[in-house]
């Protein structure tokens, strides 16, 4: 059987990690053990944080919709249910851009949305 010479093969594993853990402090990026350690925890939070980044900027849309909602005298709650009364089909995306960038124009929408609140009671 032939012999099997595995340094090429080797070389290019450790060098992978050596670039995945470039810049981490001690044994993170100084042993073969600490390195393949740290390189896998990292993807696994890089993985996790990449859907919980989602979640945090869901969240500050609605802190956003809330603190302009609230200086036009509704809550988030009661400014969301309004406007779906009123059919107005904007994303929270879209409304917090509004809010944060043009507090006219969603003055405006809260308008829309108590007029369609007073009308469903």
């Amino acid at each position: 059987m032939a012999r099997v010479k595995r340094a090429m093969a080797g070389r290019k594993k450790r060098q992978t990690l050596v670039k995945l853990t470039k810049g981490y402090y001690g044994t993170s990026s100084r042993t073969f053990r600490g390195m393949k350690e740290q390189a896998r925890h990292s993807l696994q939070y890089q993985y996790r944080d990449r859907r919980n980044k989602k979640r945090d900027i869901r969240s500050l849309w609605i802190q956003r919709i809330n603190a302009a909602a609230r200086l036009n005298d509704l809550s988030y709650s009661k400014f969301m249910h309004g406007l779906k009364l009123a059919g107005v089909d904007l994303d929270r995306k879209v409304l917090a851009q509004i809010a944060y960038e043009d507090a006219q124009g969603f003055a405006d929408l809260a308008a829309v949305a108590k007029k369609a609140l007073e009308a469903a009671e």
